[in-house]
């Protein structure tokens, strides 16, 4: 019996996502909500997986300038509830697009997309502008939002720096030996680091000998003692010399 081989399944690696940039200036709403949709989702990509994110990233520019067919600026209205009793609020698309443009094209790429956890997070990949500039220039010029060319360009900079220190030490290695190279050769030889650790601690051990030599000559230095109490009380009893009438 043969074994059939199958194809091992890859995860999408989250660095090759591009960035698409699409201008809504007199584009269909649905149309260009649809292909959003799609772009969102990865489905023009060839390792597009419905339960995986493969999408990419996209920014629409000029919402505000969307165009739309027949009485739809009058006619289609767009409900919210602020949550309390009798609070159904309700504005028209001309209302939305004059306010909240972005909010029109967001809630309509948002119906085009599939119903499950993956919608909350293609729906942070679309950002949406109303006017015609956007603050994703960077992202732009990184690749198409693929890190590639960022990683090569760092490559290129590691290369350059290892090849100037190659140089630099090349120019190092030619030149003559100064007193500070030669001390720091001495200090690198490790016969004389111990040479010189077993000098330092004789020094310090006769600095602390003397030392301990000085106190004990002071301790043995002899104290003036204190007069007893009988000499003080045999002072205190010596008879007059004088006779009590000659006073």
């Amino acid at each position: 019996m043969q074994i059939e081989k199958t194809t091992k399944h890859r995860l999408p690696d989250p660095s090759s996502s591009q960035w698409h940039v699409i201008d809504a200036k007199g584009e269909r709403l649905g149309r260009l909500a649809s292909k959003v949709a799609q772009l969102l989702q990865g489905k023009h990509s060839s390792g597009y997986s419905p339960h995986l994110l493969t999408g990419d990233f996209v920014i629409v520019i000029n919402a505000s300038n969307i165009d739309v067919s027949g009485n739809k600026l009058t006619q289609k209205v767009y409900y919210r509830h602020t949550g309390y009793v009798g609070h159904l609020r309700q504005r028209t698309l001309g209302e939305m697009l004059s306010k909240f443009p972005e909010r029109v094209i967001e809630k309509a790429v948002k119906g085009m997309l599939p119903r499950n956890k993956l919608a909350n997070r293609m729906l942070r990949r679309l950002k949406v502008y109303s006017g015609d500039s956007h603050p994703h220039e960077a992202q732009l010029r990184a690749g198409s939002g693929s890190r590639a060319a960022v990683r090569e360009a760092k490559e290129l900079a590691a290369s350059q720096l290892k090849i100037a220190n190659a140089s630099s030490g090349l120019e190092l290695a030619t030149r003559k030996p100064s007193s500070k190279s030669k001390s720091l050769t001495v200090k690198n030889d490790p016969e004389a680091s111990r040479q010189d650790k077993t000098v330092k601690a004789k020094a310090k051990a006769a600095d602390s000998k003397a030392k301990t030599t000085a106190s004990k000559s002071l301790r043995a230095k002899p104290t003036p003692q204190k007069a007893s109490t009988e000499q003080k009380a045999t002072k205190a009893r010596k008879p007059r010399t004088t006779p009590k009438g000659q006073e």
